[in-house]
């Protein structure tokens, strides 16, 4: 019977192993997808004036690949950022972390803040893994669902790796 499952057990983890070396092989060297994301904003605003506020902390989220499947899909991101708010509009500077079964794009971002509304642009810096060595950009544009620090993006990754 352990000779069963250490059977199954082999065949299971090299089969999860090639399917991973496959997914790996057959992200193209450059191109791009789309991905939509829900957030949580877990942070500190402090108040400078009665029209200035000062933030800190970070957006936890998760991201599906619009195709349905392929990079970033049901994967993990985490974005610690810092913001600045005067009479009600503003900017965002921050550095992201987007997760995918192991593998990680880093990205540093900077956007403006309007009215319930984050738009920007994500620099890619790096990743490892199957990104290992990845560039590009990835613009964004966000909303607030409510004043609960849910948000909801939509972000157009372009990107090229070595």
């Amino acid at each position: 019977m352990k000779r069963l499952v250490y059977l199954c057990a082999t065949v299971i983890g090299i089969s999860a192993l090639w399917t991973g070396i496959a997914v790996g092989a057959d992200l193209p060297k450059s191109g791009s997808f789309t991905v939509h994301s829900g957030w949580k904003s877990i942070g500190e605003v402090t108040k400078l004036s009665d029209d200035h506020v000062y933030g800190v902390g970070s957006f936890w989220g998760v991201t599906y690949n619009d195709a349905g499947s392929g990079p970033l899909h049901s994967g993990p991101v985490v974005c610690p950022y810092t913001l600045e708010m005067i009479k009600g509009g503003g900017t965002s500077h921050g550095s992201c972390a987007w997760g995918d079964e192991g593998n990680r794009i880093f990205t540093n971002f900077s956007g403006s803040l309007l009215s319930g509304e984050l738009s920007g642009m994500n620099q890619i810096t790096g990743g490892t893994g199957k990104f290992t060595g990845i560039q590009g950009k990835a613009p964004f544009q966000c909303t607030a669902l409510n004043g609960s620090g849910q948000w909801s993006c939509k972000q157009q990754f372009e990107y090229r790796l070595p």
